[in-house]
């Protein structure tokens, strides 16, 4: 692989995680000039440019080289390493980008009774994810014939091409308007960075390593809450154990009150009921619980 002293990512052109990954990369500082065939995308902020594709064409992409990085869904990404059999995928998974989620289904008529996988054996199933269909299909000990069709599967059956689909859903309005149900889950996907693994000992290794720390950054505030609550200074080494793993808590002494204190708390978790039922039964009071990303916008 050549150097150069600028990263290519490569992202969908169109579609649902189009908006959402370009979306990302500005909370990540990330900005950019579009070309005018609005193919590629030059980095202003960062030496790092955007090439728009096909998302089925980014494994490829960064298996050639043409780009050190891509964001797809975690489907195309498990399908392309699945095509590729005995050959090891020149990628790696790298984040979970926490947006684009679906599922891959296998779905059937609404009129037929699901009993199980084996109910699969010697039907024709129409899908776009053959590989990953073959490989749940082993792993069930069943044999089926697998129909590959590049879009529209989910008519596959109304066009008697195939009797059964496997194909991605999201809420399942489309299933139910082609009178299917689904009855098994091949794979939960969401959008995630791939990067290349090829050894990088140009000025890209660094803006590899500084991406991946912006986004990661970016990712744990998106789920961080700030913990807000106020307890006795007698009850304070009982809540501080019950606190969510976090960053180090701060104190406050509440105003004309020598015995209590807020404490604030930035998790980078969810915090349940039971937690917040814990801390109260350990004497903490008056608790608040804020997104932080929403105090921030």
């Amino acid at each position: 692989m050549m150097g150069r002293d600028r990263l290519r990512i490569a992202i969908q052109k169109s579609g649902r995680l189009s908006a959402a990954s370009i979306e990302l990369l500005a909370r990540a500082g990330l900005s950019f000039r579009m070309s005018r065939d609005r193919l590629f995308c030059f980095g202003e902020s960062l030496p790092i440019d955007l090439l728009l594709v096909r998302d089925d064409d980014i494994p490829g992409l960064i298996q050639q080289g043409v780009c050190e990085a891509g964001v797809v869904g975690l489907n195309v990404a498990r399908e392309h390493a699945l095509a590729a059999k005995d050959s090891a995928p020149a990628y790696d998974e790298l984040i979970d980008m926490g947006f684009g989620g679906c599922r891959l289904c296998v779905a059937v008529p609404q009129d037929e009774q699901w009993d199980g996988p084996a109910q699969l054996a010697g039907r024709r199933i129409a899908t776009s994810y053959p590989a990953l269909l073959g490989d749940y299909l082993q792993r069930q000990n069943v044999e089926a014939e697998i129909v590959v069709l590049s879009g529209s599967v989910e008519i596959a059956p109304k066009l008697g091409t195939a009797e059964i689909i496997c194909d991605l859903v999201s809420s399942g309005g489309t299933l139910q308007a082609n009178q299917l149900k689904e009855v098994a889950i091949i794979l939960e996907s969401n959008a995630v960075l791939i990067g290349t693994r090829a050894s990088l000992a140009d000025e890209r290794r660094e803006l590899m390593d500084l991406l991946l720390r912006r986004l990661d950054g970016v990712l744990k505030m998106r789920e961080s809450k700030l913990l807000t609550l106020n307890t006795s200074r007698e009850s304070l080494p009982s809540v501080l154990k019950l606190l969510p793993s976090s960053d180090p808590p701060t104190s406050m002494q509440i105003a004309g009150s020598e015995d209590r204190v807020v404490l604030q708390v930035l998790c980078h978790q969810d915090i349940s009921w039971h937690q917040l039922e814990e801390l109260k039964r350990a004497g903490a009071g008056h608790l608040l619980v804020m997104p932080v990303e929403k105090m921030l916008a």
